[in-house]
């Protein structure tokens, strides 16, 4: 598990989607990022340790690479995934997610830039790739808008940077969706924007869904 240190002010969202805007500077703490999306063996690791169910899809031959990320896992499941590790590890908000994403590069739509790499975002795959096939970020981050789509921690709300403060924003008290963000190998387009939100309620197990671990 290796973590990368990312800490910055940054400008959060985007004047191309309904739910991004406004675009708007947000100053986040210091915090660390786990560089690839956990994987299947790590998540092994915690299903051996206390019991907990494993994810419905492990078993088909598209999914049990132990160096695929682990997907089918719910918001519930990889919140307890983070609590196994220890007090300090949770998963990311979206604010932190955006922010390394976009490692560094101030308002470019994707972790490189602003080239939207249009054959390998549209290449067929029948299942996620192994983590850490592609050159990192500038955060030394890899897979990030690309692979599957992670869980944070916010309750998601389509209107919320209308109202999120401008330091450590944490998404909103309540809702009834969990904040996604990051592309999907099953998708037509496979990779998405730093500013792309998502969402999906938070005990749904999807084939394309993983996460990456955030730590104080």
């Amino acid at each position: 598990m290796t973590l990368s240190i990312v800490r910055r002010s940054f400008l959060m969202g985007s004047d191309d989607g309904h739910d991004e805007r406004p675009v708007h500077r947000v100053d986040l703490d210091a915090f660390e990022l786990g560089a690839c999306q956990v994987t299947n063996a790590e998540y092994a690791k915690f299903v051996a340790a206390t019991g907990h169910a494993p994810p419905p899809f492990w078993k088909q031959p598209a999914f049990e690479d132990p160096s695929q990320p682990v997907v089918g896992v719910s918001w519930f499941d990889a919140a307890a995934y983070c609590a196994w590790l220890g007090p300090r590890f949770r998963l990311p908000t979206e604010a932190e997610w955006e922010c390394a994403a976009r490692g560094g590069i101030e308002g470019a739509l994707y972790p490189w830039g602003n080239d939207p790499r249009p054959g390998y975002a549209t290449r067929a795959l029948t299942g996620p790739t192994r983590v850490a096939q592609s050159k990192p970020n500038a955060y030394g981050l890899y897979d990030l808008c690309e692979n599957v789509h992670e869980w944070c921690s916010d309750w998601y709300d389509p209107r919320y940077y209308s109202l999120s403060p401008d330091r450590n924003p944490r998404g909103p008290d309540t809702g009834t969706r969990r904040a996604s963000r990051g592309g999907s190998w099953r998708h037509q387009l496979k990779i998405t924007r730093c500013a792309a939100r998502s969402s999906l309620p938070p005990h749904l197990q999807y084939a394309d869904y993983g996460f990456r671990i955030a730590w104080d």
